[in-house]
């Protein structure tokens, strides 16, 4: 039982090796070269640099960006997954307007450039085409400038996008689409240019 799990783990092992050695050596010709001012930077650099990616990449701290993993994407409830998308969007240089209800989050997004979203939430099996506009009782603005987003972590049936093609200006973000954006593809990548 030993054997398999350590063939598993040689690739790593070896590529973290090589990677020390080659640092090491590379050190080494620093010192040989240049004095002492070498390894003293690199120890200068590691001490700052590791601190800053500890602190970066920790969960809360890169959830707080705006960047999840698809496995925390999907353990959020519906609050929590309008907090992610609020905090997605802000990520992408929107305003952004929490406009919660207890069953029903909602968000209504702005840019500098006028453009304007109203985003909805949808749970994994809720229907969506019986249902009213995303937040109809916010102000009116420009219809070519005002965006519905439906947002659900499932996948939308054949009836849903007929249904958001026939409204004015409405887009569905499916899981898939959700995931890519919360690893950091901006939202504008995601959506069909406008018309």
């Amino acid at each position: 039982m030993a054997g398999p799990a350590f063939r598993d783990v040689l690739p790593a092992l070896t590529g973290t090796v090589l990677t020390l050695s080659s640092v090491v050596a590379a050190l080494a010709v620093g010192y040989r070269f240049a004095g002492v001012g070498v390894p003293l930077a690199a120890v200068a650099l590691l001490l700052v640099t590791v601190p800053l990616t500890v602190r970066y990449l920790r969960p809360g701290a890169r959830r707080r960006k705006g960047h999840y993993t698809e496995r925390e994407l999907f353990a959020l409830d519906t609050q929590e997954l309008a907090l992610a998308v609020a905090r997605m969007l802000r990520r992408d240089g929107w305003r952004v307007r929490l406009l919660s209800e207890p069953e029903r989050p909602r968000l209504f997004a702005s840019r500098a450039d006028g453009r304007e979203l109203h985003v909805a939430f949808r749970p994994v099996a809720e229907p969506l085409p019986d249902e009213d506009r995303p937040l109809p009782r916010v102000r009116r603005s420009e219809p070519d400038r005002l965006v519905h987003l439906v947002v659900h972590r499932g996948t939308f049936r054949t009836r849903d996008v007929q249904w958001a093609r026939r409204q004015e200006n409405t887009l569905l973000l499916d899981g898939a689409a959700l995931v890519r954006w919360a690893t950091g593809v901006p939202f504008d990548e995601l959506r069909p240019p406008e018309k």
